[in-house]
């Protein structure tokens, strides 16, 4: 009888992960889609600095919520790395610099996604590959080394962050779609008394 319990209670412990992960998933999904709009439209809009500052904090606030949706998916694949993203994504939302921040979030969340298998892993390894790309790139733009400054009307600017921008919106809809996979339990073998 007691195993039977048991068995029930991690049948419910893996029933409530698995919704809490699917929950996760879809929120951060969409944020990213959120996220992406707002900047884009904040771009479109430099000449109306009431409404570029109200998308400036929605942005900020998608950082966030990001950080923390995607720190909750990854954490048990490097609790370690997960916290380094989640607080690069909290320096992305209140940072001058918050570009370097985002990038480097990005590698570390990319990486523990393909780590655990939690989305296809073509799409992992985009994600880290863009991530990487703009943890190199950007500091050598900031330095003036690559095309001046990071500026938007730069053709290079674009370059760069387009992979960014099919792996987000990739990620997102495959988030809002499918969730993430769960990773498989390590079961330890019980040793002989």
């Amino acid at each position: 009888m007691i195993s039977d319990k048991f068995g029930e209670v991690e049948m419910t412990t893996t029933h409530t992960t698995n919704a809490s992960h699917l929950i996760y998933a879809r929120v951060a999904g969409f944020t990213f889609l959120f996220y992406i709009a707002a900047g884009m439209t904040s771009l479109a809009l430099t000449g109306q600095p009431q409404v570029t500052d109200v998308l400036a904090l929605l942005t900020s606030f998608s950082a966030l919520v990001l950080g923390v949706t995607l720190y909750m998916i990854t954490r048990e694949q490097g609790p370690a790395l997960a916290l380094l993203a989640l607080t690069c994504r909290v320096l992305e939302a209140v940072s001058g610099e918050a570009a370097i921040f985002f990038a480097v979030g990005s590698t570390l969340f990319c990486w523990l996604l393909l780590r655990g298998r939690l989305i296809p892993i073509a799409l992992a390894w985009l994600g880290v590959l863009a991530s990487v790309l703009l943890v190199v790139i950007l500091p050598l733009q900031l330095a003036g080394l690559l095309g001046g400054p990071t500026s938007w009307s730069a053709s290079v600017t674009w370059l760069v962050w387009l992979p960014m921008l099919v792996f987000e919106v990739t990620l997102a809809l495959w988030l809002l779609i499918k969730g993430v996979a769960m990773p498989t339990p390590t079961l330890t073998p019980a040793r002989a008394g």
